[in-house]
């Protein structure tokens, strides 16, 4: 049995992971390790920002990452290891309401994809361990394409990949869900719906409003 197409022509949806499917955050570790709030933020902005982790997402090796900033900030070097050492303790799990919409299109035969920027070292850990995963007909992993949304090569690689379990499938016959407006942005401009993610409930709305009735 196939999917109802909705009345907008929407034939799948696209999930991003971390912020929608997944709580990970540094903060998880790093509250342990710092106890000064101001020093931890500053070390989270200026020492393994985010800028510097996305790199790793990107492409770049966990131990060349780790041991740029090591020679950039010896000081720093015992909590700059810590954080791909104990990366597993900053995922701390599903967030439920996002994976129950998960499963809600699921259970509606609704295909689902995956859009993520995540390393390709660690990404390996999730699907060994959260088996909702396994819903998804393909996940695209930004360290293994070595590209990052916002950059549009990796939303024309997802959709060359799609493809190849829908036929034909046009950006406009997709819905994108992610927690940073950038990326929304960037999938927006390239012909695709998407959903600026805030909690599940508006995002539930936002697909009904384009007539996925979940």
């Amino acid at each position: 049995m196939t999917p109802t197409l909705p009345a907008t022509g929407i034939r799948a949806v696209v999930f991003d992971f971390g912020g929608v499917l997944f709580d990970w955050s540094p903060l998880h570790v790093y509250r342990h390790l710092i106890a000064d709030d101001d020093e931890r933020l500053r070390f989270l902005s200026e020492v393994c920002s985010s800028s510097w982790n996305v790199q790793q997402d990107a492409g770049r090796t966990l131990a060349e990452g780790t041991e740029l900033l090591v020679r950039e900030h010896p000081q720093h070097e015992s909590l700059i290891r810590a954080f791909y050492d104990r990366w597993k303790e900053m995922l701390r799990g599903p967030l439920d309401d996002g994976v129950t919409l998960l499963k809600d299109l699921h259970a509606m035969r609704m295909p689902l994809f995956g859009l993520t920027n995540w390393s390709a070292e660690t990404f390996p850990y999730a699907r060994e361990n959260y088996d909702f995963l396994g819903l998804f007909q393909d996940i695209v992993v930004s360290g293994e394409e070595r590209c990052i949304k916002p950059d549009a090569r990796i939303y024309q690689i997802a959709l060359a990949r799609y493809r190849a379990h829908l036929a034909d499938l046009q950006p406009g016959e997709l819905v994108f869900i992610d927690d940073l407006k950038k990326n929304v942005e960037a999938a927006q401009t390239l012909g695709w719906h998407a959903i600026h993610h805030i909690d599940a409930a508006r995002t539930r709305g936002e697909l009904q409003a384009l007539g996925v009735a979940v």
